[in-house]
């Protein structure tokens, strides 16, 4: 077991590959061990080099109704009129402090989520 601190690409890939020959090992083995270190190295690295921002504030709302099986009218009850729920959800409309913090309520998303600017 050689472990080495990942720096470059090529360091990644042999890493992954490393990885998917060992993903299956016995916990509290040395490959165990070892898939466990390399997995934590690995994530670091793409946390460094393949940031994954923030979903944008009106489709991050427009998923969670979707999973939730909401429709306009239910998030009226959250923000107000349905006449408003269009304008927000058409981005002519921002989020009010108070919108945000009954969305982050009723459709458990973050709120730094939704103050982003869109």
């Amino acid at each position: 077991m050689e472990i080495k601190a990942i720096k470059t690409e090529q360091d990644y890939n042999e890493a992954l590959k490393r990885l998917d020959e060992i993903f299956h090992a016995e916990i509290d083995t040395p490959e165990g061990d070892e898939a466990e270190v390399l997995s934590i190295l690995i994530e670091k690295y793409e946390d460094e080099h393949y940031p994954i921002g923030m979903p944008d504030p009106i489709e991050a709302i427009k998923f969670r109704m979707e999973q939730m099986g909401m429709k306009q009218k239910d998030l009226a009850e959250v923000v107000g009129f349905t006449s408003r729920v269009s304008e927000i959800l058409n981005r002519k409309r921002k989020l009010t402090l108070g919108m945000i913090r009954k969305l982050s309520e009723k459709l458990h998303i973050p709120t730094e989520v939704l103050v982003q600017e869109y």
